[in-house]
């Protein structure tokens, strides 16, 4: 391998330490802090649910009735067909909306749009620390593997932290997509209140979902620069170098 790879690639990892060294001593605290000061405005702080209602710009349309003029037809006996085809509800074809577009939920979009970035700093955070860790592991040896225990369950909890943040970007886009489906429901059955209060009710759980994920987020960051702290000696040096006499 060429001496100039090689030592491009000791100056990445030795970036990479000095970047996770900075981000546990300083980026950690400083990130704490200010979701803490987001949790505690007025887009997440004490908000009603109210303020996360939109109207879905579909009225609901004037009844149509139907008569039938045939005696005879509406004496007879129905058929079976007739009678299950009765008792199928098919529901409004939707070709358009006479109100336009249905607009997605704007106060939601504004917290995403905010939460969002969140994440991913915490799974762009979590992946750093993960290489800082595994460039800190030694050769395999025997004994004296205390400290080498240390730094794998440390990095057992980097990676459980790294998924469930990855995990809050999906939840986000299952949001939209059940609300998108509970919506083509109200469209297609407009008279039918439930479609309309089940939108309501996805609303108030999405919203409470976003409060949740940036609290989950500051404890995840809380949890992890405890847990380095305290072992940052272990972490760094996990094996000793001086053996102590036994008498």
């Amino acid at each position: 391998m060429p001496k100039d790879t090689i030592t491009k690639v000791q100056e990445y990892k030795d970036s990479l330490i000095t970047k996770a060294e900075t981000l546990i001593t300083k980026g950690f605290p400083e990130k704490i802090v200010e979701l803490n000061e987001l949790l505690s405005t007025a887009m997440f702080n004490e908000r009603n649910f109210n303020e996360v209602h939109q109207d879905l710009n579909i009225p609901v349309m004037a009844p149509i009735l139907l008569n039938n003029h045939d005696n005879d037809q509406r004496r007879r006996r129905p058929s079976h067909a007739e009678a299950r085809s009765k008792e199928d509800v098919s529901g409004t074809t939707v070709l358009t909306l006479p109100s336009g577009t249905v607009p997605c939920n704007k106060p939601l979009c504004e917290m995403i749009k905010v939460v969002k970035p969140i994440i991913r700093k915490l799974v762009e955070d979590s992946n750093l620390l993960k290489m800082w860790i595994s460039f800190m592991i030694p050769k395999i040896e025997d004994g004296n593997n205390f400290g080498v225990s240390i730094q794998e369950d440390t990095l057992a909890e980097i990676q459980t932290v790294e998924s469930e943040a990855a995990a809050f970007f999906d939840q986000i886009s299952r949001y939209f997509l059940s609300r998108a489906k509970v919506v083509s429901k109200v469209a297609k059955y407009p008279h039918i209140d439930d479609y309309r209060r089940a939108v309501v009710e996805l609303d108030e759980k999405e919203y409470l979902s976003l409060w949740l994920v940036v609290c989950e987020v500051r404890n995840r960051y809380s949890s992890l620069h405890d847990i380095v702290i305290k072992n940052l000696e272990k972490l760094k040096k996990p094996r000793s170098s001086n053996t102590e006499s036994l008498y």
